[in-house]
Parts: structure tokens; C-alpha cells; sequence
């Protein structure tokens, strides 16, 4: 299988590759290795034969597992994540895979939290196989952007992924931070080993000088002070009096609160210099002193 895959896609040598639904189980993954990657992250089948995922990572990277195992849920909601470290920028890949009987709410609510979790000064990229056909408009699809958009998530396939005799959809996607990434192309790849296309996704990330460091501050105006009071107002809170556990009430209620406080308040990203100060020796900072 791994040869098959390598064979696929050379000359292409992805740096990071993300599977769904390849079947196996955790006893049975531990016999299928690719040359020259490791498994970064993954979570197999415990009850069912579909709908595994796995992230596979190019050895010539830093990687750190991020374990969302806790969220993770059959048909529902499974999902996996590894961090890298890339010319300084802190990059999250995030690989999801939602079954088409799956509770929807309960699939948008955990993601919620997880972006959440993941809202740190950091790019993110978002893929996986979430049964939403975007070439439509529909409900789901809706639900589903307007939750991705207050994480400055957008997707970018726009491009059928399945094909057949009667009909083509796109199931599979790819969400990306607009903001850290302007210079990107993502391409269908046909193969003989998946009734899905392969997404080919391209970053071309600029090598960062270390003496500009970039931070997010926190825009405030009237108008958005409004609006903020607005969305708390109308906030059922029900995730907060339906609960009797006091952590899980406080939880909730931040949670809540971050989500409406982010989306009314927007950052911005500001870059301010280093300046190198290695001239200013032991004499010197005393005689300062």
C-alpha cells in the first residue's frame, strides 16, 4: 500500500499527507509504514470499519502530536492534529473526518471547541472528509462556514473530488487562515487507489528574518462594543443552567464568552523590529544602572 501511494504521487514527496477512511485498526496500522515519514497523528476504527484518519509527516520536519482524542467520537466526530514549526511560523494541521449519519450538532460544537483551543497566535489548515457537498448550497454547509469564518477559516476547493457516471461532488476540503497565507494553489489529483480524489495543497511560506517578530492586538471601537453587547444579550446560555457541575457551568460560560468576544473584536497582526543589541556589554548595562 505504501509503495502504491509513493508510486501515485511521484514525483511528488508531500511534506505532510492526511488520510481518511483507510480501514484499519490500531493493531494493524503498526504493519503499514512509508518510507521517509512518520505517523504524527491518528485515531483508528474501535467500533466501526470506516472512517479512520491518520497524518503522516516527512521526516525532514519538527512535529508535535497534539492528542484531541477526548473529542473524538464514532460516525460523529473524529479527529486528529499535529503542530510543526516552520521558518519560525507555528503551523497546526488539522484532519477530520465526519460520517453522513453523524450528529451534526454535536460535529459543530466540538469543533468549536477545539478551534478554540487552537486559537493561539498561529496559522492553521483544516482538511479531511466532512460528507458536506460545497458545490451546493445547502444548510450544513452554512452552519459549517459560519462557524469557520470566526476563526478566519475559509475553504478553498471549488473543485469536484468525486466523480461517477451520475453525479460529482466535493466531500472532502481544505480550510485554511487567510490571513498567513496569500501565496497557495490546491489541485484535484486522480488515482486508482480511493473513489476520491487526492488534494494536492501548495504554501509557498517567505523565509521570516528573526528581527521582525509579528503580534496580535486587539482593535476596539464603539460600534463593535455594540455589537459585542448585542451578542451577549441575545446569548441563550443554556450550555450554563442546563449544567449542575460548577467546572463544566464555568467552561461553558468562557467558552461562550470567548467565542462572541472574538468575533465582534477583531486582531490585528503588527510586526515591530528586533533590533540587535549584543554591542551593549556587562560595563555598559552597570553604568546604566
Amino acid at each position: 500500500m505504501s509503495h502504491e501511494l509513493l508510486g501515485h504521487l511521484y514525483p511528488v514527496r508531500p511534506h505532510v499527507m492526511c488520510l481518511t477512511e483507510h480501514h484499519l485498526n490500531t493493531i494493524e496500522k503498526t504493519y503499514v509504514n512509508i518510507e521517509g515519514y512518520s505517523t504524527g497523528a491518528q485515531f483508528c476504527r474501535v467500533l466501526y470499519d470506516k472512517g479512520c484518519i491518520i497524518i503522516y509527516v516527512h521526516n525532514s520536519l519538527q512535529y508535535m502530536n497534539i492528542d484531541l482524542s477526548e473529542y473524538c467520537k464514532e460516525k460523529d466526530i473524529k479527529i486528529c492534529a499535529v503542530k510543526l514549526i516552520i521558518n519560525s511560523l507555528n503551523m497546526f494541521i488539522i484532519a477530520i473526518y465526519r460520517a453522513p449519519t453523524g450528529n451534526l450538532n454535536y460535529f459543530l460544537q466540538n469543533l468549536d471547541n477545539i478551534l478554540q483551543y487552537f486559537s493561539t497566535p498561529a496559522s492553521h489548515i483544516t482538511c479531511g472528509d466532512l460528507n458536506m457537498n460545497y458545490l451546493v448550497e445547502n444548510e450544513q454547509k452554512k452552519q459549517l462556514d459560519n462557524l469557520l469564518l470566526m476563526y478566519n477559516l475559509i475553504s478553498i476547493v471549488n473543485f469536484p473530488v468525486r466523480i461517477n457516471n451520475t453525479s460529482a461532488s466535493a466531500l472532502d476540503h481544505f480550510f485554511i487562515d487567510a490571513s498567513c497565507y496569500k501565496d497557495f494553489s490546491i489541485i484535484p489529483f486522480c488515482n486508482d487507489l480511493s473513489d476520491h480524489n487526492v488534494q494536492i495543497l501548495t504554501i509557498n511560506i517567505p523565509v521570516q528574518k528573526q528581527s521582525v517578530r509579528s503580534k496580535l492586538t486587539g482593535k476596539m471601537d464603539k460600534h463593535m462594543i455594540l455589537d459585542f453587547i448585542f451578542k451577549l444579550s441575545n446569548e441563550s446560555w443554556d450550555g450554563v443552567f442546563n449544567n449542575k457541575d460548577v467546572n463544566l457551568m464555568f467552561n461553558s460560560f468562557l467558552n461562550t464568552y470567548l467565542k462572541i468576544f472574538y468575533s465582534s473584536f477583531l486582531l490585528i497582526r503588527s510586526k515591530s523590529r528586533n533590533y540587535d543589541n549584543n554591542w551593549v556589554t556587562l560595563g555598559i548595562k552597570i553604568s546604566c544602572k
